[in-house]
């Protein structure tokens, strides 16, 4: 059941699987929101948060912390601390952390993920965040990334 609640980026649960980036998840899995998604991903240098994508509908994303990299429509933007990118909705993109310690970025988007397209991308490849073959089946793109099971982990926050 979809109710209010308050709580602090330090005490909201984090997974992650070996070596990819670190989800902090405000919503319970019992009781996932039913349209909009936010959480905040923390990437390492070189490490992507997801595979490159785009989705129907608009996403938006604020650098927290660090540096990364915004992969968008095939091109890479560097990204500092409170930069913010909107893309609207069709945009292909990813992250990629970047700079000498870890990235955060706050994520929003819609729950609408079994929409996405997961195309094949060389620039997004060079970081192991490109789909092996083109899909609009997230479990094909994923499929590599299905075999590493994801785990609760310490929640780093506050970032230093």
């Amino acid at each position: 059941m979809d109710k209010p609640f308050i709580v602090n980026v330090a005490d909201a649960q984090a997974t992650a699987r070996p070596g990819r980036a670190i989800a902090v998840d405000f919503e319970s899995a019992d009781a996932p929101w039913p349209d909009t998604g936010v959480k905040i991903m923390i990437m390492q240098p070189g490490q992507p948060n997801c595979l490159y994508h785009s989705e129907p509908v608009q996403e938006d994303f604020l650098v927290l912390h660090g540096e990364c990299l915004a992969i968008v429509d095939g091109e890479e933007r560097p990204l500092r601390q409170w930069d913010f990118l909107h893309c609207p909705a069709g945009v292909e993109h990813v992250f990629v952390g970047a700079g000498d310690g870890p990235c955060a970025v706050l994520m929003i988007g819609s729950r609408r993920l079994d929409e996405a397209h997961y195309p094949v991308n060389e620039v997004a490849a060079k970081y192991g965040a490109s789909a092996q073959t083109a899909t609009d089946v997230p479990d094909e793109a994923y499929a590599d990334w299905r075999n590493e099971a994801r785990t609760e982990v310490t929640n780093p926050w506050p970032l230093t």
